[in-house]
């Protein structure tokens, strides 16, 4: 169902419009990006690879918690219903991930696919430019980690499988929520979760390496669904978890909290109580080391309910921050061209 177009106040734009009448419904608009790269470099002592692949910016899955929905603002776009419907493609995609590999400077290093939206959107269906891009690790075999909500995974099994003989490769499902009407909710183009189960099974049956994140945690909507969420994805055949609080810059909180009171009115206040008591008052905090977790009694126990589900489940546990993360392992990558014989002419 379209919804009215909202968009919280930008911090790039100097103007913005106060509708006097109801605002238009936000219909899906598709835009082509002619970026000359591919590869985007993290610097944050928060993430866990260096190197991510973008092939979509802003996402259609709607997920009203999404950290990324400030970074539609780079394009002048809004950060509320102009993430989930202004949707940037980038066509040339593999190609320029192949020039990327073909420099000499690149050491083949893991690419997380994706650091900011959902690589497996719904257009992946009609662009496969995930699928492209996945082709080229294989063939340079470059380590792959990939993180998605979407079934749309299950498509590309079989290039998965390739890049397992030759390379690394990780999955995780993102599974913040076990109670489908509060997904719905708050994941609205999200698959359910029972759905996404059965995609971690695929995956498992396949032979792939994959694990589940309960992330974001919600304080007051999907804390409590932790330990079935964890069960349910061991059962599946995941391997490790994580876990991450939810993260609401200044333009997401807005947004975040209009959409939540709307959907859950009567939930509304003790979430945004008890987030704010996990950041001292505030919604948020920006900084490293901090912005992907609370403090406080009450994300204490919550830490401890995941480690204790983790460690009776026999679920290895994703690092919790930068200084747990182990060195990469030498890595498989290889050019096809390496090892040919140049010709004379």
């Amino acid at each position: 169902m379209l919804r009215s177009a909202a968009n919280p106040t930008s911090r790039f734009l100097a103007t913005e419009v106060e509708w006097d009448i109801p605002p238009p419904p936000a219909h899906l608009q598709v835009f082509e990006d002619d970026s000359r790269g591919i590869l985007s470099r993290n610097d944050s002592p928060d993430l866990y690879h260096r190197w991510s692949v973008n092939p979509y910016r802003g996402c259609t899955h709607a997920c009203t918690y999404c950290y990324a929905r400030p970074s539609h603002e780079y394009l002048a776009f809004g950060s509320g219903t102009d993430f989930e419907s202004r949707i940037v493609v980038k066509p040339r995609a593999a190609e320029l991930l192949e020039e990327a590999f073909e420099a000499r400077s690149w050491e083949g290093e893991t690419i997380l696919y994706s650091g900011n939206v959902d690589c497996y959107q719904p257009l992946e269906h009609r662009y496969r430019l995930t699928r492209a891009c996945l082709a080229v690790c294989v063939r340079y075999r470059n380590p792959v980690a990939l993180i998605t909500k979407s079934t749309l995974i299950e498509r590309d099994l079989d290039l998965l499988q390739q890049l397992h003989e030759v390379a690394r490769v990780r999955v995780l499902l993102s599974i913040p929520f076990w109670d489908p009407a509060t997904s719905r909710a708050i994941e609205p183009g999200a698959p359910l979760p029972a759905r996404r189960l059965r995609t971690v099974a695929a995956l498992a049956r396949a032979g792939i390496s994959v694990g589940v994140n309960v992330a974001p945690v919600i304080p007051g909507l999907n804390d409590r669904d932790i330990p079935r969420v964890l069960e349910a994805a061991r059962d599946a055949g995941a391997t490790r978890a994580g876990m991450i609080l939810v993260r609401l810059p200044p333009t997401v909180a807005p947004y975040f909290e209009s959409t939540l009171r709307d959907r859950l009115p009567t939930r509304a206040d003790g979430v945004l109580a008890r987030v704010r008591r996990m950041h001292r008052g505030a919604l948020y905090s920006p900084r490293f080391g901090e912005r992907m977790k609370g403090s406080g009694p009450e994300w204490e126990a919550i830490e401890q309910l995941f480690q204790l589900t983790t460690t009776r489940l026999g679920l290895a546990r994703r690092p919790a921050d930068a200084g747990e993360v182990q060195p990469e392992p030498s890595t498989t990558f290889r050019r096809p061209s390496d090892g040919r014989q140049v010709g004379l002419f």
